[in-house]
């Protein structure tokens, strides 16, 4: 279905910035509010692209932005709190607003991005938050929800902050490298939110999206030296030194690297339910092979998107 009117919430973030271009290709009408415009300049010249700047978190200001929209995307979310109830107010108290405000603005479509391993019973804050949110969702038949496992591809802070840490040092303490994943491309994920839209199945529905491997954390870096042609060495951390660990690297000032609340999330292994080779990514089309594309973390600049596009295209 072509030639709707679609707000992505979380649009310029890094799956909003492979998920908007790909809405526009398909001839939709997006709009993309966010708290500062120029963060969003990467969207301005696509056609069909709306960036409004504004505070979603403000129900007034968030109705306005849903009038006349036909669907509506949510995929804000935070790794790190800044202070404390961050957490609840970004995956909780905004999903409320939003189920909210579509009720009154006759938005007739709603996509919600959760995660894989959101659980109540989890120790981490971050999963807790993200189970509360998703759980807003169940009585919305109207809705379809994905849980991803984590998202990697060019933009991500995954795989490339590894790739960052592994070119400073030849010796890399690793907390948690036990930690199982079944990481998940970018563009698998864009285009099963994109595919929804189109899919009546998919109304009430919950999706979880794992790609086609499974690997542990150290695994993962140790595949990041590889395509980096570096010879490293992975130093991992028992339970106890991954705490404290975690613990250091949350009182480090600036952009967070890992905190306690990631080591709690890491102790549940972030992989789909079946354990099997592509997970629940199937109804969306095959998964993307993480070894397939890998080749992101070695180009710089405009160049990091092309990975990705020839994936999609099938180059």
């Amino acid at each position: 279905m072509t030639g709707r009117n679609i707000c992505v919430l979380g649009g310029g973030g890094f799956v909003g910035s492979h998920l908007v271009p790909l809405l526009a290709a398909r001839g939709h009408c997006v709009r993309v509010p966010t708290r500062r415009r120029e963060r969003c300049k990467h969207l301005w010249p696509l056609p069909g692209i709306e960036v409004l700047e504004c505070d979603i978190h403000d129900p007034a200001r968030l109705g306005e932005v849903l009038t006349g929209m036909d669907a509506v995307i949510n995929l804000v979310g935070i790794l790190h709190e800044r202070k404390p109830g961050d957490f609840q107010r970004a995956h909780v108290e905004l999903p409320a607003k939003l189920i909210e405000a579509c009720a009154a603005k006759n938005v007739s479509r709603l996509l919600h991005m959760s995660a894989l391993g959101a659980e109540a019973g989890s120790q981490s804050r971050y999963q807790q938050s993200k189970s509360a949110g998703e759980a807003l969702f169940r009585d919305q038949p109207n809705a379809t929800v994905f849980r991803p496992s984590v998202i990697f591809g060019p933009g991500d802070s995954f795989l490339s902050l590894f790739a960052d840490l592994l070119r400073l040092a030849p010796v890399v303490p690793l907390a948690d490298a036990g930690a199982r994943f079944q990481p998940v491309f970018v563009g698998d994920v864009a285009r099963a939110f994109a595919d929804a839209l189109a899919r009546r199945d998919t109304l009430g529905q919950r999706y979880d999206l794992c790609g086609p491997g499974l690997y542990t954390l150290a695994e993962l870096v140790q595949l990041t030296a590889a395509n980096l042609e570096l010879r490293r060495r992975i130093l991992p951390l028992g339970k106890t030194a991954s705490y404290w660990f975690a613990r250091l690297m949350e009182l480090k000032p600036g952009a967070k690297i890992m905190t306690r609340d990631n080591h709690y999330a890491m102790q549940t292994d972030n992989i789909c339910a079946s354990g099997q080779p592509g997970g629940h990514a199937q109804p969306f089309g095959a998964p993307t092979a993480l070894e397939s594309v890998i080749g992101y973390l070695t180009e710089a600049g405009p160049r990091r998107n092309y990975t990705g596009f020839r994936a999609h295209a099938g180059r």
